[in-house]
């Protein structure tokens, strides 16, 4: 098995280039979606975020209001580190598992935003990066959750420069370019990894 992890700055194009593994036969699995499950309405994950941000942060149906945690943790280095904190072991926990069920010959590729960040790149076989230049990662951040500049600023702030997680990559995937470039990127790749199976 070859376990990978996808990860490179917000509004890069990961989700893009975890669905082009995945059409060329790899396993995958999205962070972000265990991230969401992990504070899901009844969880205790959600009652640890309502204890320590307040009701304010649900919405009337009792689920997590986004938004509204959004705008507390990307302006408060403290309050991130403690989302972070209630969050992060339980995706770690379900990627762990994941892995463990797969059969032998896989090529498993978790797409893990703040892999850098968080300190686990040392538990994957490989690790590929999914760049653009800063300006563009910035207008589509804007562009695609609707944000103002400042805030979308914020957000790329929050994170490493994209700079350093491609120094730290085994495999780069630039978004530059074009959707037929960065499917030719995400084919060689691929087709790397599996020669390691």
């Amino acid at each position: 098995m070859v376990r990978a992890a996808l990860t490179g700055g917000i509004a890069t194009g990961k989700s893009y280039c975890l669905a082009k593994f995945a059409e060329l036969g790899a396993t995958t699995i999205d962070a972000d979606r265990l991230a969401r499950e992990a504070v899901a309405p009844g969880t205790p994950g959600l009652a640890r975020v309502v204890e320590r941000f307040g009701a304010d942060v649900l919405l009337p149906d009792g689920s997590l209001n986004r938004p509204a945690l959004g705008r507390i943790v990307f302006s408060n280095r403290t309050a991130r580190a403690d989302l972070e904190a209630i969050v992060h072991p339980d995706v770690y926990r379900g990627i762990s598992e994941w892995f463990a069920n797969l059969p032998s010959g896989t090529i498993a590729i978790a797409d893990i935003p703040l892999l850098f960040e968080t300190g686990h790149e040392h538990e994957f076989d490989r690790v590929i990066v999914v760049a653009c230049d800063p300006a563009e990662q910035l207008r589509r951040l804007a562009v695609r959750d609707g944000l103002t500049r400042e805030a979308a600023q914020a957000r790329l702030d929050a994170q490493w420069p994209i700079d350093e997680k491609v120094a730290r990559a085994d495999h780069v995937i630039r978004t530059d370019s074009g959707f037929a470039e960065t499917d030719r990127e995400v084919r060689k790749i691929f087709e790397s990894l599996k020669a390691e199976v």
